[in-house]
């Protein structure tokens, strides 16, 4: 594996990382979009550890949402408090504006580099249309659409079809990548920065 470590190593850093806030960093299942705002706030699957490994590499990361401050607050109050909250963009997804405006108020110059996680199909599409390279999150977004107890009640098939489902939807879109949840996201993220390494624009 010499050879492998030697090109991870060789390959261009992150400039940025976007995510999405409910159906990604919080909100398994992104029910806050459906149900009452009164919902506990807990970290998806791997998002702090991710957000760890992140700000000691020195990547800068914020992230977007659409819902109203009364329901992102206390969602994203079980978040670090180094990472931004992109302010709302008038221009609604899946429209670029949000994204460019996120990476502007991260003071982040060029979009090579930067990376949108999500699960919500909008918002990467508006991370498509500005340009950055995405990962859609199959298993913790709004297309599977179920809390943690809910999904871990299904049986092994049931949850493969409904993953299978949404990863194919999620391909559709046109997104990079996509993973289950962001546990997966390191291995991922090495992954995008290999194909820049290897000349590939998302």
């Amino acid at each position: 594996m010499p050879h492998a470590e030697l090109s991870i190593a060789s390959a261009p850093a992150l400039t940025a990382v976007l995510f999405g806030l409910s159906g990604c960093l919080v909100d398994f299942g992104s029910r806050a979009r459906t149900d009452s705002p009164s919902l506990e706030a807990l970290a998806t699957p791997g998002a702090l550890n991710i957000l760890r490994s992140l700000k000691e590499q020195g990547v800068p990361c914020a992230w977007l949402e659409e819902l109203p401050s009364t329901v992102t607050t206390p969602l994203a109050a079980v978040l670090p408090g180094w990472l931004k909250a992109a302010s709302p963009s008038s221009i609604r997804w899946p429209a670029p504006h949000a994204c460019w405006q996120a990476l502007m108020e991260l003071n982040i110059e060029r979009l090579e580099g930067c990376v949108l996680v999500s699960g919500e199909p909008r918002l990467l599409q508006s991370g498509l249309n500005a340009g950055l390279w995405t990962i859609g999150l199959a298993s913790c977004g709004s297309l599977c659409g179920l809390a943690p107890e809910q999904w871990q009640a299904l049986s092994g098939p049931e949850r493969e079809r409904k993953r299978a489902k949404a990863t194919v939807a999620l391909y559709s879109l046109g997104v990079h990548s996509v993973i289950d949840h962001l546990g997966e996201l390191g291995t991922c993220l090495a992954d995008i920065r290999l194909r820049q390494l290897k000349g590939e624009k998302p």
